[in-house]
């Protein structure tokens, strides 16, 4: 099996988020994905082993080039307020910029086999470790309660930021996914209660 890099590996990537998103998983052929990275079908093969792969390095692909540019930017932040502000700020402005992406992440993922979310499972640990460091960060500085349970947080901000992309992949991707930052980091930072 060849490397997974190079221009053809790319393209095919590429495609494949084109062609899911446009006709879903189990539509979606080798051959329509070959035809569309403008590649031989036996080409696919020399870097995937079949279709499963394929979603699970597109996960895996363009996840972990978000989370390293996510950790980037989260190490240059002065407060836990402003890398809060950025991880929600790049998760939604990665999507809203890859709405082909988008659909692949929020609708086709979730209806993939054991195979693939296992395949897809120590990116998502990644990044869900990088939303844990934050809240412990916030907890050990003193700006988050002291008693607050991590793995809980994690849920809600990681839940949260999910959800905001799916409702909005379900509208067509039809509004401004980004204005969508600030009333999310207010409701992490200041909760419901009145003050």
């Amino acid at each position: 099996m060849a490397k997974k890099t190079g221009e053809k590996y790319q393209a095919i990537i590429d495609a494949a988020v084109r062609v899911i998103a446009k006709h879903g998983y189990h539509n979606s052929q080798v051959s329509r994905i070959a035809r569309e990275a403008k590649v031989a079908d036996g080409t696919i093969y020399l870097y995937f082993e079949n279709k499963d792969d394929i979603l699970i390095s597109v996960f895996n692909e363009k996840m972990g080039q978000f989370i390293e540019t996510c950790r980037e930017r989260i190490s240059t932040a002065g407060t836990i307020q402003e890398k809060l502000y950025i991880l929600i700020h790049a998760h939604l402005s990665q999507l809203s910029q890859n709405p082909e992406f988008a659909i692949v992440t929020q609708i086709e993922l979730r209806q993939s086999n054991e195979k693939i979310s296992k395949g897809i499972g120590e990116v998502l640990k990644t990044y869900l470790t990088l939303i844990d460091g934050i809240i412990e960060e916030g907890i050990a500085e003193g700006i988050f309660h002291e008693e607050l349970d991590v793995r809980m947080a994690r849920k809600m901000i990681y839940g949260t930021i999910d959800e905001t992309v799916t409702s909005w992949v379900m509208k067509q991707c039809k509004y401004d996914l980004i204005s969508l930052v600030e009333p999310i980091h207010n409701l992490f930072l200041y909760g419901l209660v009145r003050r």
